[in-house]
């Protein structure tokens, strides 16, 4: 998966337009197939970041010889930029 951190963004992303193209192959109107592929991105882009940060979770307790904090700093690098630390 490399260094890439927006895997989540993507599969909603897919989710969302396969969601238009379905909404609008059954007949439902514009604003219709819109809600419902903004309501599909949002369930799939959370629901595939959860799936991923729980992976990153169990690879960062499998590293030997490294704490917890050290190892999920390891694995996230931009950790410190979301809690606000410097």
């Amino acid at each position: 998966m490399g260094k890439f951190r927006g895997w989540h963004i993507v599969a909603g992303f897919a989710a969302m337009l396969l969601t238009a193209a379905l909404g609008t192959a059954m007949g439902l109107n514009n604003t219709a197939a819109f809600m419902a592929s903004c309501v599909a991105f949002v369930a799939v882009s959370k629901g595939m970041e959860s799936h991923l940060a729980r992976r990153r979770r169990e690879a960062a307790a499998r590293l030997p010889g490294q704490s917890q904090g050290d190892s999920a700093r390891t694995l996230d690098a931009d950790n410190s930029e979301r809690d606000g630390r410097a």
